[in-house]
């Protein structure tokens, strides 16, 4: 059905309450009142159809955007958003190191608009990038986007090692050049994706794509550590962007990586429906957080620090030595910045849940920081019992550039 000539809604357009109400059998003064009743009935939504009172002159979160030039990249310290999506692409034989260049270039130029709510260049739906809700895109580079270089790689940049938890499917891990765009709204996030892809069909093709979620944006207040699917919170122990333990944890102080990081994906299959059989208390053994609010279980409150000495009054320790907080726990060096995402998917081969976790880390040296967390998380978590890790990737993500510079010129440059 086509819009009507004046702009109003198909099948009840205003000319026809008009006639309805001013024809042959309204006259005098009934004219009159049927005029005022008209008048009151459009004054109640304004010209565009939005709500008069929903207070049209208050900021919308469309409208945020973050910053896309600076010191860092965004997408790191920046508060975590409702929805992920994680590109992984292979460069193709015949890209080098002026290609690569070339593509940066591309690529950060689409990004840098976009995260404004500015369309990209060649964007043939320019409407679909006018709400940002805090957009982010963030690079990163696999091993053998930085021997196409020819830069120094650092020694941590390659992958992870084999560990016994692992039954990784290779359309899940590594890649050369890693894509992670983020954002409030998924309608921009997918759009996002598209035009960026677009720059790339020349230089590199699709490995894998996966997406993630969180709650939406002001299901909960700001600063709430998110829940895994598991009903867990997930990333308590989380340095604060804006510290220096955060600094000291995530950014890189060495050559063209210097105010870069590092950052493993990890793709964790969930057993959701093994996962119902287990009581509360197991539950909670398992993590050693109890799963109201998080506390630890020597604790009353999410942010209360761990007491691993403690026993019960039979001699155990309240926190289980095969807890995932006792397990992770290692020293000082051995930090990450987790900025998770949970994946929810069409079930396969009569499942019922086809669910997990994108686990996302941030850390300035892999091999020192990640990697013995993991080996003994690996050896000995109780968690293990019900995840699977089937994906795996690292990379190094450059810095950040100044306007008019591009993502990855220290390396290419």
């Amino acid at each position: 059905m086509g819009a009507p000539a004046d702009g109003g809604r198909p099948g009840r357009t205003g000319s026809t309450r008009r006639q309805f109400l001013l024809g042959g059998a309204v006259v005098g003064v009934g004219a009159a009142a049927a005029i005022g009743v008209d008048l009151a009935l459009n004054a109640q939504k304004p010209a565009d159809g939005s709500d008069a009172g929903s207070g049209a002159s208050e900021p919308m979160n469309g409208e945020e955007t973050v910053p896309f030039f600076g010191r860092h990249q965004a997408g790191i310290d920046t508060a975590a958003q409702a929805h992920g999506v994680f590109l992984s692409l292979d460069l193709l034989a015949e890209t080098d190191r002026g290609g690569l260049a070339r593509l940066m270039k591309i690529l950060t130029d689409d990004a840098a608009r976009l995260t404004q709510g500015i369309a990209a260049l060649a964007d043939s739906e320019p409407e679909l990038a006018a709400s940002p809700a805090r957009l982010t895109v963030t690079f990163g580079f696999g091993p053998g986007l930085v021997a196409r270089a020819s830069g120094d790689a650092p020694a941590w940049l390659a992958p992870l090692p084999p560990f016994g938890i692992d039954a990784l499917q290779p359309e899940f891990s590594h890649g050369d050049l890693l894509i992670q765009v983020a954002g409030d709204d998924p309608l921009t996030v997918a759009h996002a994706v598209r035009m960026l892809l677009k720059d790339t069909r020349s230089f590199a093709a699709l490995r894998w794509t996966q997406s993630g979620f969180r709650r939406a944006h002001g299901t909960e207040r700001p600063g709430t550590t998110m829940r895994n699917l598991f009903g867990q919170v997930d990333g308590t122990s989380n340095p604060q962007p804006g510290t220096d333990e955060f600094d000291s944890v995530v950014w890189s102080r060495d050559g063209w990586l210097a105010g870069g990081t590092g950052v493993v994906v990890r793709r964790i299959r969930m057993d959701l429906d093994k996962w119902d059989r287990l009581d509360r208390g197991g539950r909670e053994a398992s993590v050693g957080r109890t799963l109201a609010n998080g506390a630890p279980l020597t604790g009353s409150e999410e942010f209360d620090e761990p007491d691993f000495d403690a026993t019960t009054a039979i001699g155990f320790p309240v926190i289980p030595q095969f807890a995932h907080i006792r397990r992770a726990r290692g020293d000082d060096g051995e930090k990450i910045f987790r900025r998770a995402y949970n994946y929810d998917e069409r079930p396969t081969g009569g499942g019922v849940s086809e669910s997990g976790l994108l686990f996302v880390s941030f850390q300035a040296d892999i091999a020192r920081q990640f990697t013995p967390m993991q080996q003994r998380l690996a050896d000995l978590d109780l968690l293990n019992e019900w995840t699977t890790p089937i994906g795996s990737a690292v990379f190094a993500v450059p810095p950040g550039c100044r306007e008019g510079g591009y993502i990855g010129e220290t390396l290419l440059s």
